[in-house]
């Protein structure tokens, strides 16, 4: 399975299907890649309904054929467009081409709905995507429940977690490996992926990517 951060919170899973999640590319300063070179995709997943999560998603299901996977309204959004959709809500599963999505638990705002996270289960391998959220000791569940290969979670700051939270995450998730995002994308947002690494020291394994960066296991 091969994972590519594509900068701020997007990423692309690339195993016996092609996942984006998230997919804010258009007018993200740290972008690697832009949505018209973008020619193939299985299933869209956005973790929220905020203009930095929800990003390029429609456009890009209208362009490969892919099926939105997200919270319900969401789903109700891509579907008056004429876009397949599954909504589902936190707590709940979907099964979308093989590929299965847990929506759990985020403290965010969301324009519209709610704020989730998602455990993706590809090849034998489970994904955590941890949206933008503060801490939450709910994350201890995830952790005991899903067991995640690897994880994403978001260090940036005045929006969702920092460093110091981000570090209890990790310990809260008890993830294998864990994928800082969600930082420097504007300065608003900036922190120190090698902060959190030392901070998080061997309760995970820690793999800092630049924008277009990849990591496969």
């Amino acid at each position: 399975m091969e994972i590519t951060w594509l900068g701020h919170s997007a990423i692309l899973i690339k195993g016996s299907r092609t996942i984006y999640i998230d997919p804010f590319l258009s007018g993200n300063p740290a972008a690697s890649t832009s949505p018209d070179k973008i020619k193939e995709a299985d299933v869209i997943i956005v973790t929220h309904h905020h203009g930095d999560h929800l990003g390029d998603a429609f456009t890009l299901a209208k362009k490969t054929g892919a099926v939105v996977v997200g919270i319900h309204e969401v789903a109700v959004d891509a579907q008056t467009q004429g876009i397949p959709a599954e909504g589902m809500n936190i707590g709940g599963t979907v099964d979308v081409k093989g590929v299965k999505v847990h929506m759990v638990q985020a403290l965010h705002s969301a324009e519209k709905g709610n704020a989730a996270g998602v455990v993706v289960e590809m090849d034998g391998k489970r994904l955590y995507h941890a949206g933008d959220t503060g801490l939450t000791y709910d994350m201890k569940l995830i952790g005991e429940f899903f067991n995640p290969d690897l994880s994403f979670i978001p260090i940036g700051d005045r929006y969702t977690m920092g460093v110091p939270s981000a570090v209890k995450a990790v310990e809260f998730v008890q993830t294998k490996r864990v994928i800082p995002i969600h930082y420097d994308t504007f300065p608003i947002v900036k922190s120190d992926p090698q902060e959190f690494k030392r901070r998080v020291g061997s309760m995970a394994e820690v793999i800092i990517l630049k924008p277009g960066g990849s990591y496969t296991f």
